[in-house]
C-alpha cells in the first residue's frame, strides 16, 4: 500500500480568508469521515492551540479531533496518546519549538504511531515546527541572513518521513536562505527544502518516487547540492562558506517536483480564456460548417463565403410593431 501525503506548511497558513491549505488537509483526510490526532507538543501555548485547531478542523467538515500532547518523554510512551494516532486519519502537527518537538517526540512509541500512520496510508501535516520534523535532518535552531557561514544554524534528528532531506519553514520571511544552504554544503546528499508562509509542499508517492505538488501564495525553495563544490569541512567558525554547483529550484503554486529524482515534474501550459473562447467559438463553426455541408451538398468553399457575410452582417435592430390605426384610417 502506498504511503500516506505528507504536508510540510511553512507556518502562518491562512485560517480564516482564504483556508485552502487546512480545508486540503481536511479533504485528504477523509472529509466528514476524518478522525484527526492534533499533536501540539512544540508549542508554548495551553489548551487554545488545540481549540483553534479542532474548531476549524471541524468547521471544514472532520467528523473527530482528538488532542495528543505528551510533554516529556515518559508521556510519550502512553498507550492512549498512541492509541489516538493509531486511530487518525490524519495526524497534524502544530508550530513552536521543533527541538522540544524532536526532543519529546523522535523515538518513542508517539514517534513511532507517526511513523505508522504515514506508512498505513493516513496523512501526516505539520506547520512550521511540525514541518520541520518531519524530514530525517532538522534545523534546530539558528540565524536567519542570505549567506551562509559556518556554524550559523545547528541540526537535530528529524521524524525521518522524508528521507535525505532537511526542511526549513518561515523561509523567504525570515531570510533563512543562508542557513539551509550552510546545511546543504555540510551535507550534500541532503535536499535542502524551504517553505515560505501559507504555503505547503504536498508529498505524495507517485509509482514509488516522492512528487511534491505546491500550495498555497508562496514558493517551495530547493537546493540540490549532488554536484557541489563546498569548503565546509575546513571553513573557520563564522566565516562564509563556498557554495559552487548548486542547483536551485524556485517553485510557486502549482508546481510539482520529484523529490526522488530531483527534476521539475513538466506541467501542461495553462490556457488562457481567450484562447479558449476563440477555440470554442472556432469548435462551434466547424459543427455548423459540417451541418451545413450534409444539410445542402454544398462546397465547402461556398460554406466559407455563406459564413463570412453572415459575420459581417451587422445585427438585425427589433422591428418597430405596427402603428394603431389614428382617426379616418381605415380599420
Amino acid at each position: 500500500m502506498p504511503k500516506g501525503p505528507l504536508m510540510i506548511i511553512g507556518g502562518a497558513e491562512d485560517k480564516m480568508r482564504k483556508p485552502t491549505i487546512l480545508k486540503h488537509f481536511v479533504a485528504l483526510s477523509g472529509g466528514r469521515d476524518a478522525h484527526i490526532a492534533v499533536i501540539p507538543t512544540a508549542s508554548s501555548l495551553g489548551r487554545e492551540v488545540v481549540d483553534v485547531y479542532d474548531a476549524l478542523f471541524t468547521k471544514f467538515g472532520a467528523a473527530r479531533v482528538d488532542a495528543v500532547r505528551p510533554e516529556s518523554r515518559d508521556e510519550a510512551h502512553d498507550p492512549v496518546l498512541v492509541k489516538a494516532i493509531d486511530e487518525a486519519t490524519g495526524v497534524f502537527m502544530t508550530g513552536g519549538n521543533q527541538l522540544k518537538l524532536s526532543a519529546i517526540v523522535c523515538g518513542t512509541p508517539v514517534g513511532e504511531a507517526i511513523r505508522r500512520a504515514h506508512e498505513r496510508g493516513a496523512v501526516v501535516a505539520g506547520t512550521s515546527a511540525g514541518a520541520s520534523v518531519q524530514s530525517s535532518h532538522m534545523v534546530a535552531f539558528g540565524v536567519g541572513g542570505s549567506t551562509a557561514k559556518q556554524r550559523m544554524t545547528q541540526v537535530a534528528a528529524g521524524l525521518g518521513l522524508i528521507e535525505s532531506a532537511v526542511v526549513d519553514q518561515h523561509f523567504d520571511q525570515r531570510n533563512r536562505y543562508g542557513r539551509l544552504l550552510m546545511i546543504v554544503a555540510q551535507s550534500p546528499q541532503l535536499l535542502g527544502i524551504g517553505v515560505d508562509e501559507d504555503t505547503c509542499g504536498l508529498l505524495e508517492d507517485v509509482d514509488g518516487d516522492t512528487v511534491m505538488r505546491v500550495l498555497g501564495k508562496g514558493a517551495v525553495t530547493i537546493f540540490d547540492g549532488s554536484r557541489m563544490v563546498s569548503d565546509a569541512y575546513e571553513a573557520a567558525r563564522s566565516k562564509p562558506l563556498l557554495a559552487s554547483g548548486v542547483v536551485l529550484h524556485t517553485l510557486p503554486e502549482d508546481a510539482v517536483f520529484n523529490l526522488t529524482t530531483r527534476t521539475l515534474v513538466p506541467q501542461p501550459p495553462a490556457v488562457q480564456q481567450e484562447d479558449a473562447d476563440e477555440l470554442a467559438e472556432a469548435g462551434r463553426d466547424l459543427r455548423q460548417l459540417a451541418r451545413d455541408i450534409a444539410a445542402a451538398d454544398a462546397t465547402p468553399a461556398a460554406i466559407r463565403r455563406r459564413l463570412k457575410l453572415r459575420r459581417s452582417k451587422p445585427a438585425e435592430t427589433p422591428s418597430q410593431p405596427p402603428s394603431q390605426p389614428t382617426d379616418g384610417d381605415s380599420a
